[in-house]
């Protein structure tokens, strides 16, 4: 009986072999690796076992191992291995999130006890998502990021993943991608979640308030600063920054954010009072923010500080599945907000919305959506999505048909083949030859 699987990373071939040895002797499944990288690789948030790593390797050692793979899943245990009597090493291992530790020389029985407790915890660890999942539980990600493609699907396990962390994340994607939504999620989901969640485009604001908005200044600390202001980092506290478009601020800025971020400590204008901050930091830019650093206009090490936790978020080109779902949502929405009667979303309509590109992403969507709620139609300007050759166009149109479809009559296939004029029995052969599952359309947010 197959007791659990194993990643074991050792750059010692005898101890790797070894340690194989004794553990496939006990019914694990084992991958051994030379190093560290080659690992990361094969890790998942779906990786049913446990990772056992040396710490002391070259290259990358296991405790950069150990966050590496706690950026995909948090919740992977990891055991982590050294022949160094090193107690401050021990505590690190567990403060950086180690399951445990072990010390050379050890006998194979604590390596195996170990594993067999962190087997059961990452087998109950994804039972109780799998649970959650089929449950259709719709937590604060999937309430602000609609969609059922992969691309949204990894996103919100991401988010998800990393959550419950404190850890500062920098968000990236082309405008109207949702990046703020993405921030909010993480908030909500949070233990901050009760906090204050203050956002603040740094693209927006002027030079000669930047500073001030963003640290508060004491009275007279300028001309007209006739009484003293609480900067957005006070109001924060306890809670989450997002600073919005953080690729626009000024270098100079750049140096004392990246000061507040490192020792979360502030100053006020005019004050020399050092202001301890209790804050989540999380920053966003459509901008590739590496080539800025290798342009001179984004400082290298601020740019470090915040790539620890990344999240990309997918433009709708890599998502087009999800309009019609998206633009119905979207639809909803405007409705309760404009106070109209939604119009009737027809097939028509939403496959109109599936065969066109929308560059300006999701906020393009819900302008169009917008428009259509208050009786203006679609916005023909919107070129339509062009694929290459001949067979691509005439199943790009199929797929759009009929998801169209299945968004318009929320799943029910009987309505929805006798829509398109076609077979019970076409309509499944065709749902599986574009991966379309009757699931994803039922109950849609």
């Amino acid at each position: 009986m197959n007791r659990g699987s194993v990643i074991l990373v050792d750059d010692e071939e005898d101890i790797r072999r070894a340690i194989q040895q004794n553990l496939e002797l006990e019914s694990f499944e084992v991958e051994c690796f030379a190093r560290a990288d080659r690992a990361v690789e094969r890790i998942n948030p779906d990786y049913p076992g446990v990772l056992v790593s040396d710490i002391k390797m070259p290259q990358k050692d296991g405790l950069t191992l150990l966050r590496e793979v706690h950026e995909i899943d948090p919740e992977l245990p990891v055991i982590l291995i050294t022949g160094h009597g090193d107690v401050p090493l021990a505590v690190k291992a567990m403060q950086a999130g180690a399951y445990d530790f072990l010390e050379k020389p050890f006998p194979p029985s604590r390596l195996l006890d170990a594993l067999v407790r962190a087997s059961e915890k990452r087998r109950l660890t994804l039972e109780n998502r799998e649970l959650r999942s089929k449950l259709g539980q719709r937590d604060a990600v999937e309430s602000l990021l609609v969609g059922r493609s992969q691309a949204m699907v990894d996103l919100r396990q991401r988010l998800r993943s990393i959550a419950a962390t404190d850890a500062d994340v920098l968000i990236l994607g082309e405008t109207g991608t949702g990046k703020e939504l993405a921030a909010r999620a993480l908030h909500q989901l949070s233990s901050r979640r009760e906090k204050p969640f203050v956002a603040l485009n740094l693209a927006a604001l002027p030079l000669d308030t930047i500073e001030s908005e963003l640290f508060g200044h004491e009275a007279g600390a300028f001309a007209h600063a006739h009484r003293a202001r609480v900067g957005k980092f006070e109001h924060a506290r306890g809670g989450v920054l997002l600073l919005d478009e953080i690729g626009a601020a000024p270098l100079a800025l750049q140096a004392k954010l990246l000061r507040a971020i490192e020792e979360r400590v502030i100053e006020r204008l005019g004050s020399n009072e050092r202001l301890p901050l209790d804050v989540r930091f999380i920053a966003s830019s459509k901008e590739d923010l590496a080539l800025a650093v290798q342009d001179g206009r984004f400082r290298d090490d601020l740019y470090y500080r915040l790539n620890v936790v990344t999240v990309t978020m997918p433009p709708m080109s890599q998502r087009m599945d999800d309009a019609p779902r998206l633009f119905q949502h979207l639809a909803n929405q405007a409705a309760l907000r404009y106070r109209r009667e939604l119009p009737e979303l027809t097939t028509d309509v939403l496959s109109l919305v599936a065969g066109r590109e929308w560059p300006g992403n999701v906020r393009e969507i819900r302008n169009a959506a917008d428009r259509y709620v208050l009786g203006l139609g679609l916005d023909e300007a919107t070129p339509v999505h062009q694929v290459s050759s001949l067979g691509d166009q005439v199943n790009a149109f199929e797929k759009n048909a009929i998801a169209a479809a299945l968004v318009a009559h929320k799943g029910n296939l009987t309505a929805t083949y006798q829509a398109l004029g076609l077979s019970r029995k076409t309509l499944y052969e065709k749902m599986q030859k574009h991966g379309l599952r009757r699931e994803d359309f039922t109950g849609l947010v």
